[in-house]
């Protein structure tokens, strides 16, 4: 088993990854080529990119990506639960945690100054 970075936006990140695998799979035939995988491929982009970050001297221009990728992730996941793909509870059961990751990310950026 993999270790986790021990800090609660990789925590919080990998809970909402595990949420979010199985609800994607439950999406309609012809949109889990299309919206699922964008929602599960920005997903893991952020995660892979807060790990990248964790490493990094100057971490500040992957976490700028990987806020990006959140908002990539926001987007899809409201535009799944417009065309009825998920409910408005899980909209917005991820909604709630994305904006604690977040802010999360918020903090991070600030500190790498």
């Amino acid at each position: 088993m993999i270790e986790r970075p021990a800090s609660p936006i990789f925590a919080k990140t990998y809970d909402l990854l595990q949420w979010l695998v199985p609800l994607v799979t439950k999406y309609p035939k012809d949109q889990r080529f299309r919206l699922a995988r964008r929602v599960e491929d920005s997903a893991f982009a952020f995660y892979e990119l807060l790990m990248q970050a964790a490493r990094e001297r100057d971490p500040k221009p992957t976490l700028r990506r990987a806020d990006l990728d959140l908002d990539r992730l926001r987007l899809y996941l409201r535009l799944s639960r417009d065309l009825e793909l998920i409910s408005f509870d899980q909209y917005e059961h991820a909604a709630r945690q994305m904006v604690e990751i977040g802010k999360l990310l918020g903090g991070w950026l600030k500190k790498a100054g």
